[in-house]
């Protein structure tokens, strides 16, 4: 299978599954809190959003342009210390309270600028109208474009996305509009195109304070993005980290049953206008169920990703209705929407003179998800029940993909060989429906089983016939096994590929390192099957980002004798480059959890083997070893020549 026809089918499955099975009302509201945890952890919010006092974040006018029936205010608040969202408020003049709407801004350049003509159009109609600028385009700027243009694969790690930020931006700017006196705050309702349509989305499913939502050329399914490759046109912004394998259906599933207007065009040039109608489809059978299915509306307009006169002027019915409890005629709406309209030059809405040097927003990617700190542990009682947690948080968080059910293995010698020394074996397997990887596996001939193996994780093609020169010393008493791994052998692709397949593998709730680790369990698995190895007596190794292989099949296999490292990655919180090519060290959300060189110390008393020398970051891995003490031993060794085993020493199945 190549690995684009692997992400379609998975891509396929999530699409496919999402609200396959509406069950029944009752479950739709009893459930909707642990699905709400499951996008907040998606969006790394659970931090933020965990239900503790926040308060109300202070704002600051530092302008304002008066207008013939409202007034326009240039203002910022800090989200949080140091991370400013600038904005423009629209006032209608006359007293009372009056329903909100929040404008979420999406790529444009000079934001309060060019959407402004939706706050003028919106005031006139008498709504208080917030337009906040993405940290991506604002005045004060941060970064959108992590994987899409810098390689910063970490991300992922870390279960970072900026809709994450985007979003607590827009749940304080919420949080803002509840405390103006002349906001009725019981009646806010939110839009936005493109960027800020996805905003749109996430924020109305997070933030029940939304009563009406209208996102906009902004809706599509995770089959599209990766089968058809419109994937390649987003930014990181976009999506959530798809480790709970969602669609846009799951999320409005969040937003049902209140009112929610999908706005999408016909020829979008990044979202197919088939996957849109998909996701109302599925949409609908839930508003159905929730017995409110005249609260769901789809606008199909032509053209391309833009705003079109009839999607302004359903937005306009649909806050006029929903928010106000009026509705003028379309013909009424669509004259209005023709009004010309005096727009503000761009210098009268900066907010800023200057940016303020406590800004926080450039870095904010460094700092909105904290990686977990390395434990304190100085007990056996404290490596077990922190190992424990652990695993049960990475079989939850960041190997949700693997498959419930395993499929059959299929293990095939196909073909037997021998030498002097060695009987040779070529050994395929499946490790997952669809794939079928090889392995070679070279055993000592005359050796009497049970007999030890080294499994080590392939990092090329050539390996699998003429084995690895890192090996070249190893004991003779070893059995090795040189595994193939996606993207390894046969099942490689070429490099013009792993921009795509790095992004497209977090759209199906995956990673490349996350794929490995399963075939090399699987792979185990069938060496297992063989007979005639030693199951308590079995190493392995891995070179490079191979390492980071090695090291999780180690510890998900569990009882793994020794872990052989060269040259591994100090850390899970490392960039790439912006082509995807570098090493593929990423899993979803680990760094909340652990780092590689804290995987690494969980294998104590597992022998470790780092083989030449070590990034500084492992330092915490041998204190980990040293305080635990025997059985488990590290070593340091400049080639495999000079590694004693304790292994070797041991009895078969002692």
């Amino acid at each position: 299978m190549h690995i684009v026809e692997y992400l379609c089918r998975e891509a396929r499955r999530i699409t496919e599954s999402s609200l396959s099975e509406l069950r029944d009302r009752d479950y739709w509201i009893r459930s909707r809190r642990e699905r709400w945890r499951m996008l907040i952890e998606m969006l790394s919010l659970e931090e933020y959003l965990d239900g503790g006092a926040r308060g109300v974040p202070e704002h600051e006018v530092t302008g304002v342009v008066e207008r013939d029936g409202y007034r326009v205010e240039k203002l910022y608040f800090e989200s949080m210390p140091g991370l400013y969202v600038t904005g423009t408020l629209y006032v209608p003049d006359g007293r009372g309270a009056k329903p909100a709407v929040l404008y979420l801004c999406g790529h444009a350049l000079d934001q309060k600028h060019h959407y402004q003509i939706h706050g003028h159009k919106l005031a006139k109609l008498g709504f208080v109208t917030l337009i906040v600028e993405s940290i991506q385009r604002g005045e004060v700027k941060g970064h959108h474009h992590g994987t899409y243009h810098y390689g910063w694969f970490h991300w992922y790690s870390l279960g970072y996305t900026p809709a994450g930020v985007e979003v607590w931006n827009a749940v304080r700017a919420i949080d803002l509009l509840q405390r103006l006196p002349h906001v009725n705050g019981d009646r806010i309702g939110a839009t936005g195109i493109s960027g800020g349509g996805a905003m749109t989305w996430f924020t109305a499913a997070v933030d029940e304070r939304i009563k009406a939502a209208a996102p906009v050329c902004s809706t599509g399914t995770i089959e599209s993005h990766v089968c058809k490759r419109t994937l390649d046109h987003h930014c990181d912004c976009m999506f959530w980290i798809n480790s709970y394998m969602w669609d846009m259906a799951d999320v409005g599933a969040l937003i049902a049953p209140r009112p929610l207007l999908i706005a999408s065009a016909s020829r979008d040039w990044i979202y197919d206008v088939d996957s849109v109608k998909v996701v109302y489809e599925k949409l609908k059978r839930l508003y159905e169920l929730l017995g409110a299915p005249e609260n769901l509306r789809l606008v199909v307009t032509p053209g391309g990703h833009s705003y079109h006169e009839e999607s302004r002027v359903a937005i306009y019915a649909w806050f006029l209705k929903h928010l106000m409890g009026v509705e003028p005629s379309v013909e009424e709406l669509r004259e209005f929407d023709r009004e010309p309209v005096d727009l503000i030059p761009s210098s009268e809405l900066r907010v800023f003179r200057e940016v303020p040097r406590d800004e926080r927003v450039s870095t904010v990617h460094e700092w909105f998800v904290r990686p977990a700190e390395a434990p304190e542990i100085n007990s056996a009682e404290d490596f077990e029940e922190f190992k424990r947690r652990a695993l049960e948080r990475l079989r939850r968080r960041t190997f949700t993909a693997f498959p419930e059910e395993p499929c059959n293995l299929d293990v095939r010698v196909e073909l037997v060989q021998e030498s002097e020394e060695w009987l040779g074996y070529r050994i395929s397997f499946t490790p997952e429906e669809g794939w079928r990887l090889h392995m070679q596996v070279l055993r000592p001939k005359g050796a009497e089983p049970p007999v030890p193996l080294l499994a080590f994780i392939a990092r090329s093609a050539r390996t699998l016939t003429f084995g690895d020169e890192l090996l070249r010393g190893l004991d003779p008493r070893w059995a090795r096994a040189f595994i193939e791994v996606r993207g390894v052998g046969e099942t490689s692709w070429g490099s013009d590929m792993q921009w795509f397949v790095r992004r497209a593998a977090m759209l199906v709730g995956r990673t490349l390192a996350s794929m490995r680790i399963y075939d090399a369990l699987r792979a185990l698995e069938a060496l297992g099957a063989l007979g005639w190895v030693d199951g308590r007596r079995i190493a392995i190794m891995g070179s490079g980002e191979m390492s980071v292989v090695a090291v999780y099949a180690a510890l998900l296999h569990g009882g793994v004798a020794a872990l052989v490292l060269h040259d591994p990655p100090p850390s899970h919180n490392v960039p790439s480059n912006p082509d995807g090519s570098g090493p593929a060290a990423e899993l979803l959300n680990v760094l909340k959890i652990l780092d590689l060189p804290v995987a690494a110390g969980l294998l104590w008393p597992a022998e470790l083997v780092f083989l030449g020398p070590r990034p500084s970051t492992y330092a915490w891995t041998e204190e980990l070893y040293r305080r635990l003490g025997p059985p488990g031993r590290v070593c340091h060794v400049k080639r495999i020549s000079d590694w004693r085993s304790t292994a070797l020493s041991r009895a078969p199945h002692a």
